[in-house]
């Protein structure tokens, strides 16, 4: 396997110390060591949140294996990424829109599949409980995540994301920078008795994701489309292999302003960063544990344009689960972790309760 460029920490010479610890913050690496930290506070019994049975591991292991034998007897699983809810109800929605796009080449319908899967992960937060998505075509309802990726592909397909009339499946910056409200509420079914969560938050985020499309000529060009990002992809690879860890590395670099602010170093905002004691450092990234939960999912959906356009995506085990609450809700549910204090309020993302549940998803996904 050829050698894949480095993309990490090194700072041009003379840089603010800071600028090397947002680097070193937005690795893969960061991630595991200090949520690898929380781990070791807990087993230590440091006033932690949780108790740990990691005896248990081993009943989650034969649940996870059961589960796997259960829905993959050939042992084929497929890539955790959205491209699995464009498939909900046994449908390959995908496969159904390439099969138009064959005379295409395989570069335009790379950046297609780009510009597709980073919209709807973008729009993929929580949908609440009685929001659904009505699929036009079938007829059939889909709720959550599935629901949500039906939408965006309608979304995006409307053409409404395209300042090219003759090109509709293509997202331009001026168009998602003023991206109206009631086309998003149309693609999402959105009414009285269809509420959606977030919508406003949705709406600013693609705005967002527009103004720093435009923002950036030399990743997405002078006339901006998110979907060169796969041009951008395809300068840095090394006879066409691109490391997972340099796409995650890309992916929170270039869209690090689209996030809402939280903690920021040196002005940049760190996204998907919370705080822990038990992580303590010397430098300004004291008590910060990075996750990039999202960042890393885009990545891993990132995966299948980039290889079937030709580019083989490297070193996927060096990222992490993604600490999320399906994948630590496995963990409490078969008795590896319990709270301390169970707790039925609504909880803050920023609590220490949830980062450290957070870490020790994280760590414990490694173990497993």
């Amino acid at each position: 396997m050829p050698k894949v460029e480095d993309w990490t920490i090194k700072s041009p010479s003379g840089s603010p110390p800071e600028v090397s610890t947002v680097r070193q913050i937005r690795t893969p690496e960061a991630i595991r060591e200090r949520c690898t930290e929380v781990l070791a506070a807990c087993e230590a019994g440091d006033a932690s949140c949780f108790t740990l049975n990691l005896q248990g591991l081993e009943e989650v292991a034969g649940y996870v294996v059961r589960e796997i034998s259960r829905n993959y007897p050939q042992l084929d699983v497929p890539y955790h990424s959205r491209w699995r809810h464009f498939q909900a109800g046994g449908i390959d929605r995908w496969g159904l829109l390439a099969r138009q796009l064959a005379e295409q080449p395989r570069e335009e319908v790379a950046r297609i599949r780009i510009e597709l899967v980073i919209v709807s992960v973008l729009l993929d937060a929580g949908a609440g409980d009685v929001w659904s998505y009505q699929e036009p075509a079938t007829g059939n309802c889909y709720v959550r995540s599935e629901g949500l990726a039906l939408a965006s592909l309608a979304l995006y397909r409307s053409g409404r994301l395209s300042e090219q009339p003759d090109q509709p499946l293509r997202a331009d910056a001026s168009a998602l920078s003023r991206l109206d409200a009631h086309v998003l509420a149309s693609a999402f079914q959105i009414g009285e008795d269809n509420p959606l969560p977030g919508v406003d938050g949705r709406l600013s985020l693609l705005r967002s994701l527009g103004a720093c499309v435009a923002g950036q000529p030399d990743v997405f060009g002078t006339e901006p489309r998110l979907g060169h990002l796969y041009d951008h992809f395809l300068a840095r690879s090394s006879n066409r292999c691109l490391s997972a860890r340099n796409v995650l590395i890309a992916i929170l670099s270039i869209f690090s302003t689209i996030w809402p602010g939280r903690i920021q170093i040196a002005g940049e905002n760190l996204g998907d960063v919370w705080r822990h004691p038990a992580v303590r450092r010397s430098d300004n990234t004291d008590q910060l544990v990075p996750f990039h939960k999202l960042s890393q999912w885009l990545t891993y959906s990132l995966v299948e344009p980039l290889q079937d356009s030709g580019i083989t995506v490297t070193g996927l085990d060096e990222l992490t689960g993604l600490a999320e609450y399906r994948n630590g809700g496995l963990f409490i549910d078969l008795g590896v972790l319990e709270p301390r204090s169970p707790t039925d309020r609504q909880v803050a993302v920023d609590e220490r309760l949830v980062v450290e549940w957070r870490a020790l998803t994280v760590t414990l996904l490694d173990h497993l």
